[in-house]
């Protein structure tokens, strides 16, 4: 009976050892709030900046431009014609080198990077620093150069345009902690870059710093990384919920630059919709093959919703 007595008091004493640590409990709780509170603020953060008048939203036209001389504006007798501003913009002229100036109509009313505009000026595309932006209707429209494998093109803005002024927000998945994961940075050679196929069919190469390791569940990824100059790492991938609740191009994400450790952390929830998700005038890349994976990720932004004609 004694013997029978003392085994029980082990079994519930091991029991109550094996039980949940409260204390253990508190602090997964507290993460897992402080997590949904991080996400929920890069959400607004992330919506607002697209609402932005030169947000993604805002596009409403992509130029490609011939060599040589064009005259530019939104009237019928113009090479390149806009959807927006002046009927006579000016004539852009540009050369072999890829060099690209401005010769405002004297009526026109343009703005270079919010001053008056007084006078034949060069234009830098977005390939060689801040690019110059040329505005019009008192600022309300705009337009840059953009410069993709080796041809530009007026990228032109409307703060007017309808998928801005009827946006009504993103739809996104659930918070969910298991698609924020550690990850394993393994650098390439300096230097290293890839191929990727924009959805033009364009090829550009980017830099290709390495690739990050991670584990979802059971499954082990690695994806490649490219770094756009600002430090830290861009990813590009697809998904099975692609083409289905999500984008089907490609979402974007981004992580930080690995610590010495060279370990960083990869959070899905953070993924987003590259701008050709709501505008048919950019020039998004495509996730390259390694980064094709093979199962859902049902994190992150979902597809854009509908505007109506």
């Amino acid at each position: 009976m004694r013997v029978f007595f003392f085994t029980m008091m082990l079994m519930l004493a091991g029991c109550k050892q094996a039980g949940p640590d409260p204390e253990q409990l508190a602090k997964e709780k507290a993460q897992k709030m402080q997590h949904q509170s991080e996400i929920l603020q890069w959400r607004a953060e992330r919506i607002e900046k697209l609402k932005q008048p030169d947000g993604w939203l805002s596009l409403v036209g992509m130029h490609w431009l011939p060599q040589g001389v064009t005259r530019v504006g939104s009237g019928p007798a113009n090479g390149t014609r806009i959807k927006v501003g002046p009927a006579n913009l000016g004539l852009i002229t540009t050369n072999k080198r890829n060099q690209i100036w401005l010769q405002p109509d004297a009526l026109a009313g343009l703005s270079i990077d919010g001053k008056p505009m007084t006078g034949r000026t060069e234009l830098i595309p977005d390939t060689r620093g801040t690019p110059t932006v040329v505005g019009l209707n008192g600022g309300r429209a705009s337009f840059i150069v953009i410069e993709r494998g080796g041809r530009l093109a007026l990228r032109v803005r409307d703060a007017d345009a309808p998928t801005r002024v009827q946006f009504t927000g993103i739809d996104s998945f659930p918070i969910d902690r298991k698609f924020r994961v550690e990850a394993e940075f393994t650098p390439h050679e300096a230097g290293r870059t890839i191929d990727v196929v924009n959805i033009l069919g364009m090829v550009e190469p980017m830099m290709n710093p390495g690739t990050v390791r991670f584990k979802i569940g059971e499954q082990e990824f690695v994806l490649e990384t490219i770094d756009e100059g600002d430090h830290r790492l861009f990813l590009v991938f697809a998904d099975r919920t692609s083409g289905k609740q999500s984008y089907a191009a490609a979402r974007f994400l981004y992580a930080e630059f690995p610590g010495s450790d060279g370990k960083t952390i990869v959070d899905f929830n953070m993924t987003y919709n590259p701008p050709c998700a709501f505008s048919a005038f950019s020039t998004c890349p495509m996730p390259p093959p390694e980064n094709r994976m093979d199962i859902a990720i049902t994190a992150g932004e979902m597809k854009p919703r509908k505007i109506a004609p």
